[in-house]
């Protein structure tokens, strides 16, 4: 513990003001699984001499210095003060001996809670009671200021090792794209030379479309979009739903497309399944902000490659969005539910391809340099407000992990703090796509949600076992 005699502070970013502020308070939720019932007598120590040391930020708390900006101030911790357990009533468990609805009653209040600004900014739910799909849950909430998800999953993997082999580190599935058919130089340059030029345009009509959006154009009200502001406050469900992986790549190879086409496709066809059946027009104007982690780079890297100046896995908030139109449901799409897939192929390739996310970026740069941070937090609650869904996506481990002894069955994340009402996050761990559903309570019907997107991947995956396998161009 001889850090913590160390004097720190640092700057706190851009982003991490910004998730911090008078319109967004942003919180990452981490979902361990144990195999095993939970013992909890290692807490205390794991926390001091394993989480703590990951990153001087876990020992801070944000304040202003005498030029009024706000830095990372290190502080004193007591761990206890961020360790809860939970204690459900023990004559009130169904006949199963289960507490799901305990479970669930007690995720959905601490999704709103706010951690106190007078420590760090961190806690940990240790869940003893058994639930239908586990022994025990290890909840780690962690404030969005002290890192983005890529970030935080480097913090976790720190504490964790691999279950049957600690001495071999875990591995995560390739990001790398396959590799491009050759051709002639004259072929490349010419394309080199499409592409540019269908680049600027593609950005220069995304920026714009971007910023008129963002600041002016709302989504319709629909099952899936209230129209009412403060939601952000209200009480949320949680609840998910597992996929093979394997399935995926079935699809993905038939249709000669990437995972997150076959993902993405399936969560906007089972949106607007969801939708017809709680009688709302097929045709309504809804968007997806699609989150991704902005760092070039293939797996994680270790906190201490983190924490370097240069690092290009650098620690914090590297993270920007793509706003993309769900597709509306038509007769073509209900008779060919790929068409889905084919039509987020194509929207994905077509904003990745452009610079708008970057302008973007240089935009936000100059508004928090002339109007402050919480400018900047107005227009990205702007930008949830007017969009429908927010979704984000982690890799996680091939193998089984392990934490003091206990064997990790499942492993799943949320985010809260935009006025989305619905969020819906996808963890890959061990060969099955784990999707996330936080949806407000009372609002949407997240039984038949869930059961709409089931049906949207079984709908999808049979029809693309039915389909030709080739490549497709578009």
């Amino acid at each position: 513990m001889d850090y913590m005699n160390e004097e720190y502070t640092e700057p706190v970013s851009p982003a991490g003001r910004y998730f911090n502020s008078s319109v967004i308070c942003s919180y990452c939720f981490g979902f361990l699984e144990s195999e095993v019932p939970i013992d909890d007598s290692q807490t205390i120590s794991l926390l001091q001499h394993v989480f703590l040391p990951i990153n001087p930020r876990f020992s801070c708390i944000m304040v202003k210095d005498d030029d009024g900006n706000m830095i990372w101030k290190r502080v004193e911790v007591r761990p206890e003060e961020h360790v809860k357990v939970p204690i459900f009533p023990e004559n009130a468990s169904s006949s199963s001996g289960l507490y799901d609805q305990y479970f669930s009653d007690y995720v959905s209040r601490i999704l709103t809670e706010k951690t106190p600004s007078d420590r760090p900014l961190w806690e940990f739910h240790v869940i003893k009671y058994p639930t239908s799909t586990a022994s025990g849950t290890l909840i780690m909430k962690l404030h969005h200021s002290l890192g983005d998800g890529y970030s935080l999953m480097g913090a976790l993997l720190s504490c964790l090792h691999r279950a049957d082999d600690p001495s071999i580190p875990l591995s995560f599935p390739s990001r790398k794209p396959s590799e491009p058919v050759q051709s002639s130089t004259r072929q490349n340059v010419f394309r080199r030379l499409l592409s540019v030029i269908s680049s600027s345009f593609n950005s220069i009509s995304d920026f714009g479309w971007s910023l008129i959006k963002s600041g002016m154009i709302q989504d319709d009200v629909t099952p899936i979009r209230s129209g009412l502001e403060g939601t952000e406050s209200q009480p949320f469900t949680l609840s998910d739903i597992s996929f093979p992986l394997e399935a995926f790549k079935e699809i993905k190879s038939r249709l000669g497309v990437t995972t997150n086409d076959v993902l993405t496709g399936m969560i906007f066809y089972g949106i607007r399944q969801y939708m017809q059946e709680m009688k709302s027009k097929g045709k309504a104007d809804s968007t997806a902000v699609v989150m991704f982690n902005t760092r070039q780079i293939e797996g994680y890297q270790s906190v201490k490659d983190m924490l370097q100046p240069n690092s290009k896995s650098r620690w914090g908030n590297q993270i920007s969005f793509l706003q993309v139109s769900i597709p509306k449901l038509n007769q073509a799409s209900i008779s060919n539910p790929l068409e889905f897939v084919w039509k987020a192929h194509k929207l994905i390739q077509k904003k990745r391809k452009s610079f708008s996310v970057f302008l973007i970026g240089w935009l936000l740069g100059l508004e928090m340099k002339f109007r402050g941070h919480e400018a900047v937090a107005k227009r990205m609650y702007s930008t949830l407000w007017n969009s429908s869904v927010v979704i984000s996506s982690l890799n996680g481990p091939l193998e089984q992990m392990a934490l003091a002894n206990h064997r990790v069955k499942g492993f799943y994340f949320t985010m809260t703090g935009g006025p989305e009402n619905v969020n819906i996050s996808i963890m890959s761990y061990m060969g099955t796509l784990r999707i996330t559903l936080r949806t407000l309570k009372g609002f949407v019907e997240e039984h038949k949600f869930k059961l709409c997107m089931h049906n949207a991947f079984q709908v999808i995956h049979q029809a693309a076992m039915n389909a030709p396998a080739k490549n497709h161009s578009f």
